[in-house]
């Protein structure tokens, strides 16, 4: 089991919603790894069947989908444990009130950053929901997918916009 989610800023690890938080993890976890697991056993039965003369047709479909759920639960994660890319070089020779500041100035702009991936998204979306749109071998239907990462985008700005709201002015 992993340890208990708790957002950067948050003083207890009993703070309300972090059964939800934990559920998050969790699910993003096993997004993840179903979606790497069904991309490499496509990619390895590819391999297998061109070895053996029997070409496993899709293969990268397959992938190029996968990489949708791994991607998009890799990013859930890294939000919820605040690990995404950070220049620790600058931020550690900073004080603790221009560090928060930074941590502020940097969660409100990846916050912008994951809203106008989800309004993208959903602007292509809406114009390709009609064309009922496939893979052309397998016939993946994509409109899912953005979906999919329609919802993941949202959800990371909220979770971006919460963990704002939850740092506090004192010393993290």
């Amino acid at each position: 089991m992993t340890e208990p989610v708790q957002l950067p800023g948050e003083k207890t690890a009993r703070a309300p919603g972090i059964a939800v938080l934990r559920w998050l993890e969790q699910g993003a976890f096993v997004i993840g790894s179903a979606g790497l697991l069904i991309a490499m056993s496509a990619d390895a039965l590819a391999v297998l069947g061109r070895h053996l003369g029997v070409p496993l047709l899709g293969s990268i479909e397959i992938v190029q989908a996968s990489v949708v759920l791994v991607a998009s639960a890799a990013m859930i994660a890294a939000t919820l444990r605040g690990s995404h890319a950070r220049v620790h070089i600058v931020l550690g020779r900073l004080n603790a009130g221009h560090r928060l500041a930074l941590e502020r100035i940097a969660d409100v702009v990846s916050a912008a950053v994951f809203l106008i991936f989800a309004i993208g998204s959903i602007w292509i979306a809406s114009e390709l929901w009609q064309g009922h749109e496939l893979t052309d071998i397998l016939h993946i239907p994509l409109r899912w997918l953005r979906v999919f990462w329609i919802a993941t985008s949202l959800l990371i700005v909220a979770l971006l916009i919460a963990r704002i709201g939850r740092r506090d002015d004192a010393t993290p």
